[in-house]
């Protein structure tokens, strides 16, 4: 019986460039040998598709952030959009087109822009070639956090309270120093409680975040803002919750199914024990082995475990929610879980929190993937 050809994507241009090719390798590493036949295809920063580049099973973040790069012998992916899944070729030194074979399905480890967002899906739609992940409207929908908000808030989940600048009305040139005491107003309107988080709308893996923490601190915020809109020109200002951060895999594994949450897990920040103001930024979750850990399951208790798992579901069918998300969420002390952003393409690194969940439900992180190709093809 001829094994299923799994194409495997990884890198791309998004800042989540090097995340996404360790997410890429724990991919192709967790592909039953059996029944699947990887075709890996790296996109490096630029843009560009690769085959026949570095072997990305041989990255370790521990050895540092890996990155989709040309060598000796890497070809060119020449895409025929036209001859859907037999559309893949790659060119050779001399200028021809050697195709790639038919793909069976793909499964995109890409995060952030041009990977998460949609678009990509939207091209594997255009050639009808099935895909592992969120459809176009949900993975688009949710990389944009203002309008995970606006269809979560519609479909009576709670949010953390916030307001949206869109900062193409404002002077960048002085950084928005000019326009701070506006934002302080906007901010005092809507009666947001200090510290505040500002956050590019569409980006991930907490790049741009800023804590702001002086109340009414004209040049802190218009700073901040500044920072989030070197990502993003829509920037979402947020109250700070005061809540345990409790993260929750969910899988739709067929459109017919159920979704199913796993044990919720909880990002433990290590160094606050040590008095040490942090919140969980991209060093925190992939750099620095000593910063956090994640405990699953949650030590919140039984009823909170089983209302943040109920909560993830419901965002996740309110998104229109297909193959795999991690859904975050805050749960405050007297028990309220307000979702604070879904991840439709969740990192899937040694330290991540999706394939831990599984595992902690006793289904190898193989089998879950198997289970998510197999769904797409049936």
């Amino acid at each position: 019986m001829a094994k299923t050809r799994v194409a495997v994507l990884y890198g791309g241009k998004a800042d989540e460039h090097s995340i996404s090719c360790i997410s890429g390798a724990t991919f192709t590493r967790a592909l039953d040998p059996e029944k699947f036949e990887p075709v890996l295809i790296g996109i490096t920063k630029q843009g560009e598709w690769i085959v026949d580049g570095e072997d990305p099973l041989g990255w370790n973040l521990a050895q540092g952030l890996p990155e989709v790069k040309r060598v000796p012998g890497s070809r060119d992916v020449v895409l025929n959009v036209g001859e859907g899944a037999d559309g893949f070729y790659a060119r050779n030194a001399d200028g021809s087109l050697e195709s790639l074979g038919h793909i069976d399905v793909m499964l995109p480890a890409l995060h952030g822009p041009f990977g998460e967002d949609g678009t990509i899906q939207g091209l594997f739609e255009m050639m009808g070639v099935p895909y592992v992940g969120c459809g176009v409207l949900a993975s688009a929908a949710c990389m944009d956090k203002h309008y995970t908000k606006v269809l979560l808030r519609a479909a009576g989940i709670p949010v953390a309270p916030g307001i949206t600048l869109d900062t193409r009305h404002y002077n960048a040139d002085d950084h928005f120093a000019g326009d701070g005491e506006h934002f302080v107003d906007l901010v005092n309107e809507v009666g947001l409680q200090y510290p505040l988080f500002v956050k590019p709308s569409r980006a991930g893996s907490s790049f741009g975040v800023t804590k702001v923490e002086s109340v009414d601190d004209a040049a802190a915020l218009a700073a901040a803002v500044y920072e989030a809109g070197l990502h993003d020109w829509r920037v979402l200002v947020e109250q700070g919750i005061d809540a345990r951060e409790i993260e929750c895999a969910v899988v739709r594994i067929k459109p017919t199914d159920a979704a199913r949450a796993a044990l919720p897990g909880e990002i433990v920040l290590d160094r606050r024990n040590e008095g040490d103001d942090q919140f969980y930024d991209f060093d925190s979750k992939y750099m620095d082995a000593q910063a956090s850990h994640t405990e699953i399951p949650a030590k919140i208790g039984d009823d909170a475990i089983a209302r943040v798992r109920e909560i993830a579901v419901r965002a996740f069918d309110a998104v229109d929610g297909m193959g795999l998300s991690r859904v975050d969420t805050f749960v405050t002390a007297d028990g309220e879980v307000l979702v604070n952003e879904i991840n439709t393409l969740p990192g899937c690194t040694s330290i991540s929190l999706f394939p831990k969940a599984w595992e902690a439900m006793g289904v190898p992180f193989t089998q879950v993937v198997t289970d998510l190709i197999e769904g797409v093809l049936a």
